[in-house]
């Protein structure tokens, strides 16, 4: 069971990303708060959940939420701040359209850039530990997964219906046959698609 909270003494904003290391297509990043005494029993890291239960969890997110936002950084900008401060970028545009100002906030992973004056939190594997990460990362992956959804078909060489923009070697044998697109970041190397990476 996810906890609900780091802290219940203010309104905590979790936060986490989605696409950071594609080799096409923007990151995306989101930002949820819960009621303070929130639990649900199925959400968990967007990682572990399927496709299925990633979208079956969105509304009800998106519903019961105080305040949630998406937002993501274009392959363009990353390539001109690098991918990590695009991370951190996408984060903040997020935090910038919440309905409802955070007043601390808990990141997945080990590093951000902080916001504003506001107090952070990094956790390592958070969204796996905490509900309002946890459902950051559904937002940020299914928004993603949408928009490289909506592209694939003006690029089927690359299969971004099943990568979504991932270093698969499907995905980096067209780049080196086909070249790159518009989508594609062109600070991020192109490995032998002979090579494993994971």
């Amino acid at each position: 069971m996810l906890l609900s909270y780091y802290q219940d003494q203010q309104v905590e904003a979790g936060c986490d990303e989605a696409g950071r290391g594609c080799l096409a297509g923007p990151v995306f990043a989101a930002a949820v708060i819960f009621p303070a005494d929130y639990h649900h029993e199925l959400l968990n890291d967007s990682k572990k959940l399927s496709e299925k239960k990633r979208m079956a969890l969105r509304p009800i997110i998106e519903r019961e939420a105080l305040a949630y936002a998406v937002a993501s950084v274009s392959a363009e900008e990353i390539d001109s701040i690098n991918i990590h401060n695009a991370s951190y970028l996408a984060m903040h545009k997020a935090l910038d359209m919440l309905q409802i100002k955070a007043e601390y906030i808990i990141v997945d992973g080990n590093r951000f850039i902080p916001y504003q004056e506001i107090p952070h939190s990094c956790i390592v594997k958070g969204d796996g530990k905490y509900l309002s990460i946890a459902a950051a990362s559904i937002l940020a992956k299914t928004y993603r997964d949408e928009y490289m959804d909506n592209i694939a078909s003006d690029y089927p060489a690359y299969d971004w219906l099943n990568n979504k923009g991932y270093p698969t070697v499907k995905h980096r044998t067209a780049v080196l046959e086909y070249g790159s697109t518009p989508h594609h970041r062109k600070s991020f190397r192109i490995t032998d698609p002979q090579l494993k990476l994971f």
